[in-house]
Order: structure tokens, then sequence, then C-alpha cells
């Protein structure tokens, strides 16, 4: 209304400029063909403060006593006043701007009047309005929500869980397709994927152990003859150097195969364990000892830390378990040469045995902890080696319930750990 009063007040300046006649004549013609009077009343009012015109009427002569009406006369300036009406009780909203002659006398005021009732009224309609469209929008957010989740979450969920799957070496497992949409499509793509990563999968393990076994024969010839060779005593120094060069790294290259041939077992799912009752702290202790030796050329001390702890014999395949252990003190052997000894132990924890290997090396970065018992991994290693014994052991140990963890030791070094449940 302020603005209101400031334009009507403005439209007044030409009448007011005139004369009073003029200008009371103007005030009681505006005020009676007032469009808006159902809403707002229209005053004028002389500088006594009397009513001189009135869109409602019956108010002339009367003289209203709100502050609005005073202080703009007196400030020359637009005031308002809300609160309740001294004559009425009633609550209302006023804004009085003064009629200003050209000798800059004021010569009233232009008062607009509205009962606040009429606006609770409003004002209770917009927030009715308001909160119809509130329920509305929230009522579309629910369906959307609703839809979104069964029609893009769900699906992606699914997917994501294959993926993961299919990532942790789950290969050829399939997605179930139920849109046409993007969705459906991503779902067709990885299945794709899924499919032509298992066959890949299992044409490198096919050629994997096709090669293996070709080459254990030419392997066992090599081994046979260098030892043969070695035997004799009518070959030269240099020659028997040559010769032992050729029956060590022989050896190197069928264990290699040995491991190759494990790992494809293991891919095709064709490894077994012939499990029998065996006395794990023997198969330990005699591996240590059979180990020691070779560890000695290379100026390694293996140290063993007996136990007087009650290890009772359990259902293992005791071959298996010696094969881990010798692959764990070969890595170690390998890893860890620099530090010349290598620390073991075994001893009950609770219901399970507990067996570690802790060599004196540089241990493994830590971005490569998660990713050494991966098959094929070697990562920032120097060490000669196919990447996969360890993964190889992983499983075994795994077939026996148990588990086998790789960590850091303090004041360096690599420690390996093997829980195996004591109760099969």
């Amino acid at each position: 209304m302020r603005y209101r009063a400031r334009t009507t007040t403005e439209f007044f300046a030409d009448y007011i400029n005139q004369s009073y006649n003029e200008y009371y004549q103007s005030c009681i013609t505006y005020a009676q063909t007032f469009e808006d009077k159902n809403n707002i009343e229209l005053q004028f009012i002389d500088a006594s403060g009397r009513i001189v015109a009135s869109s409602h009427g019956s108010w002339s002569g009367t003289s209203p006593t709100t502050t609005d009406i005073a202080a703009a006369i007196k400030n020359r300036s637009i005031e308002k006043f809300a609160g309740e009406n001294p004559a009425t009780g009633e609550r209302i909203l006023a804004v009085s701007s003064p009629m200003i002659y050209s000798n800059g006398e004021v010569i009233g005021v232009l008062r607009y009047v509205t009962s606040t009732a009429i606006m609770d009224i409003q004002i209770a309609y917009v927030a009715m309005y308001s909160m119809l469209a509130l329920l509305v929008v929230l009522g579309v957010v629910l369906f959307s929500s609703n839809y979104y989740i069964h029609t893009i979450l769900n699906p992606l969920s699914e997917i994501i869980d294959k993926a993961k799957r299919i990532a942790g070496g789950s290969y050829g497992i399939q997605i179930q397709t139920q849109f046409d949409d993007e969705i459906g499509e991503l779902a067709d793509t990885i299945n794709e994927l899924s499919i032509k990563i298992n066959q890949n999968e299992k044409m490198q393990t096919e050629f994997i152990s096709s090669l293996s076994h070709e080459l254990r024969t030419p392997l066992t010839a090599i081994t046979g003859w260098s030892e043969t060779l070695l035997s004799s005593d009518d070959i030269s120094a240099d020659t028997r150097r040559g010769m032992k060069i050729i029956h060590r790294e022989a050896g190197r290259l069928t264990e290699m195969v040995l491991e190759l041939l494990d790992f494809t077992r293991i891919q095709d799912g064709r490894m077994t364990l012939n499990i029998e009752l065996a006395d794990i702290r023997a198969e330990f202790e005699d591996t240590i000892y059979m180990y020691g030796s070779r560890l000695a050329q290379d100026d390694i001390v293996l140290s063993y830390e007996d136990t007087d702890d009650d290890i009772p014999e359990i259902s293992c395949d005791p071959k298996r378990l010696r094969q881990v252990f010798l692959n764990i003190l070969d890595n170690a052997a390998k890893h860890g040469s620099e530090g010349k000894r290598i620390d073991t132990s075994i001893r009950c924890n609770g219901d399970s045995i507990l067996i570690q290997i802790r060599d004196y090396g540089t241990g493994i970065p830590v971005d490569e902890l998660p990713l050494v018992k991966k098959k094929f991994y070697k990562g920032s290693s120097k060490a000669r080696g196919s990447g996969i014994g360890l993964a190889v052991c992983d499983e075994i140990v795994q077939m026996h319930g148990g588990s086998l963890t790789l960590e850091n030791a303090e004041n360096g070094g690599t420690l390996v750990t093997i829980e195996i449940p004591a109760i099969q």
C-alpha cells in the first residue's frame, strides 16, 4: 500500500496546485469511484486530522486517532500504522501520505486502510494452497523415489554386485536383464564381457596346463643328464660350473611348472586334498630341517622356536601343507635374503594352530600388501618366480579351513602367519 499511496498522492498534485475547492471536490469524486473499496478504504484527511472524503462514506467528519496521520503531517513523509484501531478495536493496517500544496504547506493526508482480518484470510488461503502444493510435491517425490528405487537403484545394485563378483574371479556369471533401457543395455554389456572373460580364462588355463605338461618331459631330461654329468670326473672345472647352473635353473623351472599345474587345477576346481590324520608339528619341523641346510649354503640362518604346547594331530593333507611351508620359506629366502635370518615358530592359539615365518628383509610396500596373494602378481619385487606361488598356498590353506596373512613386521621384514583349525 505504501507504493499505492505514493502514486495516488502524485496523481493529486495537479489538483492541489490549482485550488482548495478543486482539490476537495476531486477527493470526494475519487473516493466515491474508488474501485477497490471492498478490500481497502481510501480516506482523504485534512490538516486538522478530520476525514474529508472516504470510499466508505460513513466516516466523513470523524478524526482517526492512529499515529500514522500526525506523523505524515509532521514528517512530511509516508507513514504506516499496524495494530488495533482505537475506535473499533479492529486490527488494521494503515498507510498515510502527506498532500503538500504548491507553497509547501501540508493541507491533508491521503490514507489507505485495510483490515488485517482480510489479510489473515488471504494468508490462510495462501498457506492452505501452499500446503496442498507441498503435499502434491511430496507425493510426486515419493512416487519418483519409489520408481527410482525399483527401476534404477535395485537393478544397479544387482549389476554392481555381479560386477564385483566378476572382478573377484567369478567369471561367466550372468545378470538377469529386466529392462530395455540403458540399464538393460549395461547389463547385457557386462554379461557379454563376463562370457568373454570366462572364455579367455579357460583358454589361458588350458594353455598353461598344456604348456606345463609339455615342459615337464624336457626338464626331467635336463635335470637327469645334468646330474649324470656332474657325477662324472671327466669334465673340466668350467664345464662343471656350467652344469651346476643348468641343474639349478632346471630345478627352478621344474618348481615353476609344478606351481602352474597346481594353479590350473585350482582354476578348474580339480585341486583335491588327500586327507589323513597327521602330526603337523612334525611336518613343519621336517621342512625346517630339510630347508635349513639349503639356506646355510647362502649364509642364511634358519631358526626354529620350540614350544611346550601340546599340538594335536589334525586331519589334513600333509604333502600339501609341506608344499605351503616350503614355498613360504623359499619366498622368505628370496625376498629377505639381505637380512641373513629367518625365524619360524609353531604353537597353539585357542582352537587353532599358528605357524609363523618371518624374514628380516625390506618388507612389502604398504600399497602392495592387499595384492601379494593374487595370481601372477609380482609387484616391485625383482626376485624371480611365477607370481602364483602365494596364490596356490593361500588356496591350499583355505581348503584346510584356515587363513594365510602377510604383514610387515616390526623393525623390518615380512611376517607370514598360517592359521589352521585344530579341530577339523
